[in-house]
């Protein structure tokens, strides 16, 4: 099933998506009351998927070192403003406006139409979409966010503010809108047959593909890494934070995943969205479980991060196709991600490429997990197409964010000074920070 409309949705008679993918028929039911429980489906799931934004800062900021903390805390409120603001000014267009089949539409700035509403009231029209203009927007938009949070994870602690932010107007405004118009706004992807239902690819591997041409282009935290090839752990700050942080995105995947049923205008349409609750709480459940059995037996004791990401990469693997998978297969997606997640964590260290957070195991490599099995429970699927997409999304956001971090290198360069570094970022590029007691605030007192 797809995802995001393009700017038509046969509202009353099937609740359609554009691209032929419909949703429940809603006959029975007054057009106007259909656009106002869409609108509102369209609002309520997107403002849980805007409170994800608050964990992944928390997340993020649990995960770092106390020094860096601020920065982090920084990154993710801009970040999330810089993606609404480009998301506006070219990003929905340019994913949706004209793509008709090809490769991405006419940048512009957004505007809201609603010509069904006028200053009589209702009027059904058939051609008009069957949710407020408004609502789809920012349901649209509160995704664009994520993807930059994944790079802001992956490439914490040795990256400056400024050439950071830069790269996520680019990510935001131009690469994300480009490749999401292949599938979700009705161009070449979408017309193979590549499904993708609420983004384990378009949104997650997206940011994980950025993520990892960043770290291998900015290298490693200085320390991480000794010349033997050994790592020296640089354990996280605040694990209760980074905890609650992963609760937060949990609770908010119920509006990512949820809210891309993109109708709530008839009981069927309820019954798919409740559907897809169990099955994206259930993945995730299925994710902790098997990271704390893995890392207990792996390890001889249980790793929490390992049981966070765990969460996490259960909930980007069942992304792509919440709705198809009976509860078993939602168990299987989950337990499988977090296999991959707890055993590419330690292959990572051994390439000697410096993820943070994790967000290249769970965000990148669940993205692909996903992405395949749809095939497995979806029947308009196939592993064909499927890898297909991958690819093509993977090539596209390889070569472009390389090519914008290497500008960026060469004209701004992306690392602080050696001597900024070690001090931390907070104190280096803010000039304030998150724990004053623990730093020179506390020699004052």
């Amino acid at each position: 099933m797809k995802k995001f409309t393009t700017f038509s949705l046969l509202a009353f008679a099937t609740t359609a998506a554009t691209a032929g993918f419909a949703h429940s028929a809603s006959a029975a039911v007054d057009p106007e009351t259909v656009f106002i429980l869409n609108s509102l489906s369209f609002l309520l799931h997107g403002f849980l998927v805007m409170w994800m934004a608050a964990g992944f800062a928390m997340l993020e900021a649990g995960l770092v070192r106390t020094k860096n903390t601020a920065m982090q805390c920084t990154k993710n409120i801009t970040l999330y403003a810089i993606a609404g603001l480009l998301y506006w000014v070219i990003g929905y267009n340019l994913m949706y406006s004209g793509v008709d089949g090809g490769y991405f539409g006419t940048p512009g700035p957004w505007a809201a139409a609603d010509a069904q509403v006028t200053a009589d009231g209702f009027v059904f029209n058939a051609d008009e979409s069957s949710y407020a203009a408004a609502s789809d927007w920012f349901f649209q938009m509160v995704f664009v966010a994520t993807a930059a949070s994944i790079v802001s994870g992956t490439l914490a602690e040795r990256i400056k503010l400024m050439p950071f932010l830069i790269f996520t107007v680019v990510l935001t405004g131009v690469l994300y809108p480009i490749q999401g118009s292949w599938s979700w706004g009705g161009g070449w992807l979408s017309g193979m047959g590549f499904l993708d239902f609420a983004g384990s690819t378009i949104v997650h591997s997206v940011g994980g593909w950025a993520a990892l041409t960043g770290a291998i282009i900015l290298g490693a935290r200085r320390g991480k890494f000794n010349k033997d090839g050994s790592v020296n752990p640089m354990p996280g700050s605040n694990l209760p934070l980074a905890t609650l942080g992963t609760f937060i995105l949990w609770l908010g995947w119920f509006g990512f995943n949820g809210g891309s049923q993109l109708a709530m205008g008839s009981a069927a349409d309820i019954v798919s969205i409740a559907t897809i609750y169990v099955n994206t709480n259930i993945a995730a459940a299925a994710g902790v479980v098997v990271a704390v059995i893995l890392t207990s037996i792996m390890y001889k004791k249980v790793d929490l991060t390992m049981a966070l990401n765990g969460a996490l990469g259960g909930l980007v693997g069942i992304t792509a196709e919440p709705l198809a998978p009976s509860v078993g297969m939602a168990v299987f997606v989950g337990a499988v991600a977090a296999v991959l997640v707890v055993f590419t964590v330690p292959l990572l260290d051994k390439l000697k490429i410096d993820d943070v957070v994790g967000a290249i195991p769970v965000h990148l490599v669940c993205g692909v997990w996903g992405t395949i099995a749809v095939a497995f429970s979806n029947g308009d699927a196939t592993f064909v197409n499927q890898i297909v997409g991958i690819l093509a999304v993977g090539v596209f956001m390889v070569v472009t964010s390389g090519i914008v971090w290497l500008v960026l290198k060469t004209i701004m360069g992306l690392r602080p000074s050696e001597e900024d570094e070690d001090m931390g970022l907070d104190r280096a590029e803010l000039g304030l920070e998150a724990y004053p007691e623990f730093g020179r605030g506390s020699q004052t007192i």
